[in-house]
């Protein structure tokens, strides 16, 4: 797995329990979600680069429809 970067993120405290709340429904990690919507979102915008937008879409090995990434960090 390629290197992880720690960083500090300051978020409105309503997006950060909404983003929360779809992690629980997902079963997925806070972090965890955050890096996935994040990821799709440079997907969509057509920023994301080679290996960069992995786990951005359904399409991915292993992954449900639904984007149940039961895994996390």
């Amino acid at each position: 797995m390629a290197e992880r970067k720690a960083f500090l993120l300051r978020v409105d405290p309503a997006v950060l329990e909404a983003l929360q709340r779809w992690a629980n429904d997902d079963l997925r990690s806070l972090n965890a979600q955050i890096e996935f919507v994040l990821r799709r979102a440079l997907q969509r915008e057509g920023r994301a680069r080679g290996g960069d937008a992995r786990g951005a879409g359904p399409g991915r090995a292993g992954e449900a429809q639904a984007d149940g990434d039961p895994g996390g960090d």
